[in-house]
């Protein structure tokens, strides 16, 4: 039963991200990859935004209070953003 519970969970929290870049040969750029932490453990996914996307990424992540995962989506999730260069609490 409790398996069926998390079956259900299609939005977990993500509490802790990995990043990572791997070389793809000589003259080839490289490839960025996240992998996100979801729920302690529970779950994980990992992502493979472009370099331009992970600049932005990283700003969001720096300036959101949570951020959350949609499995089904594959939708990062940026809660309660910091506005205006105010400081997270």
């Amino acid at each position: 039963m409790a398996d069926d519970y998390q079956d259900l969970i299609k939005v977990r929290e993500v509490t802790d991200i990995h990043s990572n870049w791997s070389d793809h040969g000589s003259g080839e750029p490289g490839k960025f990859s996240f992998q996100l932490i979801l729920d302690d453990g529970a779950e994980e996914a990992v992502i493979r935004p472009t370099p331009e996307d992970s600049d932005v990424m990283l700003a969001m992540l720096e300036a959101s209070r949570s951020i959350f995962f949609d499995e089904d989506r594959r939708v990062v999730v940026f809660g309660s953003l910091a506005l205006g260069g105010a400081a997270k609490s």
